[in-house]
């Protein structure tokens, strides 16, 4: 019986993880196309969500909050600004298509980083997965009739500032021993400061398009309803990964990028061409290779200590 519990549990958890993952990105998209509300303000609200609801999370003892010096989570907290801020424009001002795919551009720089800076080793086989991923990126994007300029720096920064996040992200958790939600409690009220700051400078306060402008309520609720699904991400993830295997998360994210591909073409009629879902299955398959081999060799590592004396 408590077999059972746990397993649906776990499926319970997969599906909030899988529906919350496409949803907002389907709903951030809509709320960009139908009401044109401004990236950083939407960004800032993420945040606040994330933060009260991890706030909720530690008072029900969920997790426990540790106590970190904000000084040494400044530089992890801009980059945070940056990650879900790029992010976001690139959402904004690409197909969805393009959009994720651009995304998995991420795995080949963050090998970048750690080889140029962290002079971390990989395999030949690590190594040659990077071609397919990149060659799908740049085939879809060179047949994306939507294919513009500002929306391809967009996609560039968030990639490169999602790249040393995530890299910092990992350092930061050996560095100061603490999770992904502990670390989170700190950094998602401090990214807030840093974007209250900088929102004046970059969007208008009133009027049209502005944070105080004229919004309806139906605006208004997506927007507050698409920050409660942002902190569901989080959290769903962090339970995830501490209840299944690394194995089950990767082919889950497998599974959830091909959805929101297919989701996006259906739901905001994306045009695709024939070379766009070459593009698409190269990526994927590089994506795919580059799991097989990661977990071969974390398993043959695991494998390698279990047989020292």
């Amino acid at each position: 019986m408590s077999s059972f519990s746990a397993n649906r549990r776990i499926v319970t958890c997969l599906l909030v993880n899988l529906l919350s993952s496409i949803c907002i990105v389907f709903i951030n998209k809509w709320i960009y196309v139908h009401y044109g509300f401004p990236n950083m303000t939407l960004t800032l609200v993420h945040f606040l969500v994330t933060w009260l609801g991890l706030f909720i999370c530690q008072k029900m003892d969920i997790f426990s909050p540790k106590s970190l010096q904000l000084g040494r989570i400044v530089w992890l907290a801009l980059s945070f600004c940056g990650f879900v801020a790029f992010t976001n424009l690139s959402l904004q001002n690409n197909s969805i298509g393009t959009y994720q795919l651009a995304k998995a551009m991420t795995t080949p720089v963050i090998i970048l980083i750690q080889t140029t800076y962290y002079k971390k080793s990989f395999s030949t086989k690590i190594k040659f997965t990077l071609v397919p991923i990149t060659l799908g990126v740049i085939l879809n994007s060179y047949y994306d009739v939507r294919f513009n300029l500002l929306g391809t720096v967009f996609a560039t920064l968030g990639v490169l500032v999602t790249s040393l996040y995530q890299v910092w992200v990992g350092a930061k958790q050996h560095e100061l021993q603490v999770n992904s939600m502990q670390l989170l409690y700190y950094q998602a009220p401090l990214s807030s400061g840093f974007l209250l700051a900088v929102i004046p400078v970059f969007e208008p306060l009133a009027g049209d398009g502005g944070i105080f402008g004229p919004w309806s309520l139906p605006a208004l609720l997506t927007v507050l309803f698409s920050g409660v699904v942002a902190f569901l991400v989080n959290l769903s993830i962090y339970w995830i990964i501490g209840n299944t295997s690394a194995v089950t998360y990767n082919m889950f994210g497998h599974f959830k990028f091909c959805i929101t591909l297919v989701g996006g073409y259906l739901l905001f009629h994306d045009p695709l061409s024939v070379n766009q879902v070459l593009g698409i299955l190269c990526t994927l398959a590089g994506i795919l290779s580059y799991t097989h081999f990661k977990l071969a060799e974390q398993e043959e590592g695991k494998s390698r200590l279990a047989q020292r004396p």
